[in-house]
């Protein structure tokens, strides 16, 4: 059974850090490309960033570009999402997925497993 369970989450302040934890199980996960999403309240879920499996190419939305870096030990079977310089635009649920499609998808429908997301507050 593939579990994907992220944490970290909380509340910031604008200009502040969080850094985000996934933690997959159930799955050979040196094999998956992973990748982050968010959902906002009352707005669809969007891309944030993917790793490659390997960790050798990763790829950002532009919204995130320069302040969110995304990173993975495959050691530990944990995917990680560093967000700097927050701004209240990033308060959302933050969704891990799994994917074993493609190098660095962005789309939803390639992922195949989803964590239960962490909620991100950013306060001004």
């Amino acid at each position: 059974q593939v579990q994907l369970v992220e944490s970290g989450g909380g509340l910031a302040q604008a200009g502040s850090s969080l850094r985000l934890s996934c933690a997959a199980s159930g799955l050979t996960f040196s094999l998956y490309n992973m990748g982050w999403f968010r959902q906002a309240s009352g707005k669809e879920r969007e891309f944030v960033a993917v790793i490659s499996f390997t960790g050798g190419n990763t790829y950002y939305a532009d919204s995130v570009k320069g302040r969110f870096t995304i990173s993975r030990d495959n050691a530990k079977n944990t995917v990680y999402l560093q967000m700097n310089s927050l701004n209240p635009e990033d308060t959302a649920v933050y969704y891990c997925a799994a994917s074993n499609r493609g190098r660095v998808p962005v789309a939803e429908p390639s992922y195949g497993y989803w964590g239960q997301g962490t909620q991100v507050t950013v306060s001004s």
